[in-house]
């Protein structure tokens, strides 16, 4: 099974390409000339294919981030998802931000993941759950009660500690098609249940 997968709604964009678990292909791709990465999703997945002796027809299975995260990249990447697979007639996965972010963690530990959320709020997993738009404090507290392997970003280290995803170029495209894959085995995956998730609304809002 030919799996594509991308992720527009993080701090970086990542474009893969598996083969069932194993990975074939892993772009990643940053913001260029004040343009914001996502500008560059359909030029990335036509490369990745092209490079790979594929055209759209040749994939099985579409796997995108949902979110939470850039609200312009959410909409990027659940948009072409759902397009794409609809068109193809194929099946299509959605997998939130936090649970690619706590893949980062090692298999014996229990991971908590905190990102900066805004309006003094982190979106966090925890506990095997995503918890949604979490006052800080409230988290902090949460936090404090387990040892847990904690995943969080550049603006919330300084606060909870643990490590930041964006200081180290993790695999997330190939952790993002790990998750697709085990999703695709247990689950009947509709393009029409990938949807953007939304846990704060869109800022001035």
């Amino acid at each position: 099974m030919k799996i594509l997968v991308f992720d527009t709604c993080l701090d970086k964009m990542y474009v893969t390409l598996a083969n069932d678990d194993r990975i074939v292909s892993s772009k990643i791709v940053t913001n260029q000339d004040n343009k914001y990465h996502s500008a560059f999703l359909i030029s990335t997945i036509k490369s990745v294919l092209k490079e790979n002796g594929l055209t759209p027809k040749d994939i099985n299975a579409i796997g995108t981030n949902i979110g939470p995260g850039s609200f312009t990249g959410i909409r990027a990447c659940t948009t072409v998802a759902r397009i794409m697979a609809q068109q193809l007639n194929i099946p299509a996965v959605g997998v939130s931000s936090l649970d690619i972010l706590k893949e980062i963690a090692p298999e014996d530990e229990n991971p908590a993941v905190a990102l900066d959320a805004r309006k003094g709020c982190v979106y966090l997993y925890i506990d095997g759950k995503i918890s949604g738009a979490v006052q800080l404090e409230e988290a902090k507290d949460l936090i404090k009660q387990k040892d847990y392997f904690i995943i969080t970003d550049d603006k919330m280290f300084s606060v909870f500690g643990g490590i930041s995803y964006q200081q180290k170029e993790y695999p997330l495209g190939d952790m993002l098609a790990g998750l697709v894959y085990k999703k695709l085995q247990s689950d009947k995956c509709d393009w029409k249940d990938v949807k953007p998730l939304y846990i704060q609304p869109p800022p001035g809002i």
